[in-house]
């Protein structure tokens, strides 16, 4: 005998479905406002006209003319392009869909160029445009190097703070070799190894012992400036011998040099900045396309991961530290022999530029392409600032030093927000 039992399904209500809407993002919107507001100052203050040079100096195989522009027109063109990329900005805004970063660049630009033509207006001074985007990207080198070591650091899981300490260090270090040997060559290789030497403290406290890699690294910091004082004011300044600069010559590369304004630029550069073109083509190739690579990003991501497949964790993260930290041993060599101009070392002589360069690395997201993308645009905006009182004597000198720094602020606190950094940076592996 069978029984059927009838099951009685209650009602159910129908789920009403809301839509989940994200808040409007209104940073970018304000920051295109603001660089309207300030293109229209410049717009209605502007007077006179003034003069573009397109070429670096008389070595120029290609001569062009210079430009003779009225400053108020080229400002109330920014301004109109500020303004219109303000209003796409807004609607991009309220319909919940990002602005992307061509219009961001356009602004940029527009809005530098608005300022140089307006500090250049009635002036008796050129705005030596390719002089300066190659001033850009020679001064934008210690940026580059310092940036790409932070990556090569950081995608394998340690932070390294002491990117300052490791650029001064190498500046100290090459100038000291160069001059005691009388060869730029082994002072270039000086840099690097003087730069391994403090990597190889913060890859002991830091994988070895655990310590905390932002202390470790602020401490190195403060250790390299004062290593460097003591042996400066003791040994350089007693024998000037062994601070005697001696930079590296800029070297065209033929044919490519000679592309107007590209070639001076990019193609006339010291034996330094090629090198940096194929550390940054490599490196780019190495960690997205090699098992290096793969590597260095599984132990910056999940090191607990890694270890099971039968990486070495710990021999990853030393080996990657002590060539991220040569990498900024390097880069420091330009402050005083990796220039076309050679300087004498002095106290502090990167002021700063290691901070910067971990700046251009968090800007750039962790990768190789976007950390250089962000170093020239430091890079640009000190080239900017001695520029500027070229143009105008009564430029005030202690503003115009800051922009640079002002700039590392504003474009981190900007966009730091969307980044996200590995994982497992900063984060002690036990086995």
């Amino acid at each position: 005998m069978s029984t059927t039992i009838d099951t009685v399904s209650p009602d159910v209500a129908p789920v009403t479905q809301h839509e989940v809407r994200a808040k409007i993002n209104w940073k970018m919107p304000i920051t295109y406002f603001i660089a309207s507001l300030l293109t229209l100052y410049l717009m209605i203050s502007a007077d006179g006209d003034a003069t573009i040079s397109f070429n670096r100096s008389k070595a120029d195989s290609v001569k062009l003319s210079n430009w003779v522009v009225d400053a108020r027109l080229i400002c109330a063109i920014a301004f109109a392009v500020c303004l219109l990329v303000c209003v796409y900005s807004v609607f991009r805004a309220v319909t919940r869909r990002k602005t992307g970063a061509v219009p961001a660049v356009l602004v940029g630009l527009f809005a530098v160029f608005a300022l140089l033509v307006w500090f250049g207006g009635g002036s008796a001074g050129t705005i030596t445009l390719t002089a300066t985007l190659a001033s850009a990207l020679a001064l934008s080198t210690p940026l580059i190097f310092g940036s790409l070591s932070g990556v090569v650091a950081e995608r394998s899981g340690i932070v390294n703070m002491s990117i300052e300490g490791e650029l001064l260090v190498g500046a100290f270090a090459g100038i000291l070799v160069a001059s005691w040997t009388g060869s730029v060559w082994l002072g270039l290789l000086a840099a690097p190894l003087a730069g391994m030497l403090l990597g190889a403290i913060l890859a002991v406290f830091a994988v070895k012992y655990n310590v905390d890699q932002i202390i470790v690294g602020v401490v190195l910091n403060v250790l390299a400036l004062g290593l460097t004082t003591f042996f400066y004011s003791t040994i350089m300044t007693k024998n000037m011998d062994l601070n005697r600069p001696e930079g590296l010559s800029d070297f065209k590369i033929p044919l490519l040099g000679d592309i107007p304004i590209i070639g001076p630029v990019l193609f006339r550069q010291t034996v330094l900045t090629y090198f940096m073109y194929v550390v940054i083509i490599v490196l780019t190739i190495m960690l997205f396309r090699s098992r290096w690579g793969l590597r260095m990003r599984a132990c910056g991501e999940h090191p607990h991961a890694a270890d099971t497949v039968g990486i070495d964790v710990q021999r990853t993260r030393i080996r990657n530290t002590l060539f991220s930290a040569a990498l900024a041993g390097l880069g420091g060599s330009y402050f005083t022999i990796g220039a076309a101009i050679a300087h004498s070392f002095n106290e502090n002589i990167s002021a700063g530029n290691g901070y910067i360069a971990l700046a251009a690395m968090i800007l750039g997201k962790w990768h190789p392409l976007g950390a250089v993308g962000a170093s020239l645009m430091f890079g640009f905006a000190n080239a900017i600032s001695i520029l500027l009182p070229s143009l105008q004597d009564s430029a005030p000198s202690n503003i115009i030093n800051m922009i640079p720094y002002l700039v590392t602020v504003l474009a981190v606190a900007g966009f730091v927000g969307r980044s996200r950094p590995p994982a497992s940076e900063n984060v002690p592996y036990y086995k």
